[in-house]
């Protein structure tokens, strides 16, 4: 864009001189000009000069003493001295004896005022921080300070002293009605006597930190506040001992009794234990928990019971018993002559452990205790079967014959064919006549008559068990079942010749001499056996299965006969004159020979076995009255 020119400018025309008056007004000055600024200089002067006055004589009149707008407490300490001021406040300060502490625990309380707890006003303290405002400094700043308070005033704070050395002296007193030792339950058994006390938590009253909580308190100058004292419990080890305590006087609540059965229906013991005995096994011992804690544990010496139920266990003791069983020909099945019996020995163990229970057990059906066992079960019970058993058929017999016996050894021979009948002989067991038989006494059943015993016949228990013992060994013969152990009578006997003849007898004399045979068949073996009174005859009966043979017997070979001597008599001072008692009969001695052949059912020999029996000769014996005539015979030799 071009500029647009200016107009051209033209000279003004020459001035005119201005009219002589106003000449004269630009010449002339105001004389106020010049004396103005003197007078406001003087007046500076002068006023900086009262002014300097005036703080000087203000310096000089507050230079030891509190200026003015000094308050403190509610008191203008204006002008006053250091003594005044403090004089002045003195009875100003009411905190420390109207502010009102109460110290709490649970129900119980304590009150005291902030002086017993060690707070105070210091009035000189106080005065001083009073007379220090405005004096601090200097003249510059102590005037500055001086007119700010003079114009605006300015509160002293009191000075509050705090000696923590009267409060820790008051919660010490406090302490020791606060403070308890820890107490733990005890249980104390003096004997039939149970005493227990209870525990208590132990309490320390916590001084550092209830101070705190007093501190805070005091620095905010509440005038009176509640505090809860601080108290550190300690619990206890062991809480209770009621419940063991419980326990001991259960277990000596009344005597403990031990009961049993004899198996049979009767019953054994009792054996019981006194409250004395029970209390004298009870042990009280304190056991950790594994928390930290402790608590009491009432057991019972089991080592003592233990010892005694093994004192008591033999005596116990029932073994098995088979069932026996008679075979029915007819329908092949077992008929039950004995019902089985379990064996039993006693279960120390778990006895113990009802007793445990029943020595603590409040009623007193609880605390008769009956005696646990472990059984055997029979291995012939009742509900076992021929077939089971291998028992098919009669595969022996054997009959004696005991007539001229007397009435004691018929008994005998009856009570000892009955200890046999039933019997089960597994195979590849043995059987032992003296086992089966039992004992041979008067407790037993048996009575008193006539047996070889010593070269003699002579009065004794159980005359007649050879009777039986022959029986089953010319059943066992038979059989053909090995025979183990066998003894002939030491002279011949007329009982046992009849029948089978001689050589063919099997003595035993408990427990030296035995009849053993071996059930040498994989089939069971059961014996039966009979009494045939009317006929003076007793049978023994094998049923079993026949495993393929049959026996056969050759003899008896007589050899080296031995005439017997003559008559002897006896004086029997309980025979009458002219009566005489026969008890023993002559026999001749021999040796004889009787030979089993076994053989499959094809009469094919499977074995050969021996018998051989040595009979020593044998004279009569008779007794008579010593005053027979016969007596002096025999002694002169005629």
């Amino acid at each position: 864009m071009t500029p647009t020119p200016l107009p051209e400018q033209r000279p003004l025309p020459p001035q005119m001189p201005p009219p002589p008056r106003a000449r004269r007004r630009q010449s002339g000055m105001n004389p106020w000009m010049i004396r103005l600024p003197i007078l406001v200089f003087s007046g500076g002067i002068l006023l900086v000069i009262v002014l300097g006055i005036f703080v000087a004589a203000l310096q000089m009149r507050y230079v030891d003493k509190i200026v003015p707008g000094v308050w403190s407490l509610g008191v203008n300490l204006s002008g006053m001295s250091l003594d005044e001021a403090e004089a002045a406040l003195q009875d100003r300060f009411t905190y420390d004896t109207e502010a009102v502490f109460t110290f709490r625990d649970g129900d119980r309380f304590w009150q005291m005022t902030a002086a017993d707890l060690g707070v105070s006003f210091d009035e000189r303290a106080t005065a001083e921080q009073a007379f220090a405002a405005g004096h601090q400094g200097d003249v510059m700043g102590n005037l500055v300070s001086q007119a700010t308070i003079w114009f605006g005033g300015r509160s002293i704070a009191p000075v509050v002293r705090y000696d923590q050395n009267y409060a820790v002296s008051q919660l010490t007193a406090i302490a020791e009605e606060v403070n308890r030792p820890v107490e733990d339950a005890t249980l104390v058994v003096d004997g039939l006597a149970v005493r227990t006390t209870p525990s208590r938590s132990g309490r320390t009253l916590d001084i550092g930190a209830t101070l705190a909580q007093l501190q805070t308190i005091i620095v905010q100058m509440n005038t009176g506040a509640e505090i809860p004292l601080v108290v550190n419990e300690t619990p206890p080890l062991v809480w209770e001992a009621e419940a063991a305590a419980a326990k001991v006087r259960a277990a000596i609540s009344g005597t403990l009794t031990l009961v049993a059965d004899d198996g049979s229906g009767g019953q054994l013991g009792p054996w019981t234990a006194s409250v004395e005995q029970i209390a004298s096994l009870l042990t009280v011992q304190l056991v950790d928990n594994g928390d930290g804690t402790r608590s009491y544990d009432v057991s019972v010496n089991m080592e003592a019971l233990s010892t005694f139920l093994e004192s008591l266990a033999p005596g116990l003791i029932t073994t098995p018993q088979d069932g026996r069983f008679n075979y029915d020909d007819a329908t092949g099945q077992l008929q039950v002559v004995q019902p089985s019996r379990s064996g039993r020995t006693l279960n120390v163990e778990q006895t113990l452990a009802r007793l445990e229970e029943g020595v603590f057990a409040t009623s007193a059906t609880n605390r008769t205790i009956p005696l646990a066992f472990d059984y055997t079960l029979p291995r012939y019970h009742e509900s076992i079967t021929a077939a089971e058993l291998g028992i098919t058929e009669l595969v022996s017999e054997a009959t004696t014959y005991y007539a001229g016996s007397t009435q004691a050894r018929r008994e005998n021979i009856a009570l000892a064919a009955s200890r046999f009948d039933g019997v089960i002989i597994g195979p590849g067991e043995e059987f032992s006549y003296n086992y089966w038989l039992g004992d041979v006494s008067p407790e037993a059943g048996f009575v008193e008559g006539f047996i070889i015993q010593g070269g003699r016949t002579v009065p004794g228990v159980g005359g007649g068990v050879c009777q039986v013992s022959t029986t089953a060994f010319q059943a066992a013969f038979y059989a053909g079942f090995p025979v183990l152990e066998r003894y002939p009578h030491g002279y011949r006997v007329g009982y046992y010749e009849a029948g089978e003849g001689a050589g063919m007898d099997a003595a035993i004399f408990t427990p030296d001499f035995d009849f053993r045979f071996l059930n040498d068949t994989p089939y069971h073996l059961l014996i039966e056996t009979s009494m045939y009174p009317g006929e003076n005859a007793v049978q023994f009966r094998f049923y079993s299965t026949n495993p393929g043979r049959r026996v056969r017997r050759e003899g008896p070979e007589i050899t080296a006969i031995t005439p017997h001597g003559p008559t002897i008599y006896e004086a029997n001072p309980e025979i009458p004159p002219g009566q005489y008692l026969q008890v023993d009969w002559a026999a001749d001695g021999a040796d004889i020979t009787n030979i089993r052949i076994i053989e499959d059912l094809n009469g094919n020999e499977l074995r050969r076995d021996t018998f051989f029996s040595h009979y020593e000769p044998w004279q009569e014996i008779i007794q008579v009255s010593p005053s027979d005539p016969i007596l002096q015979s025999q002694n002169s030799g005629g």
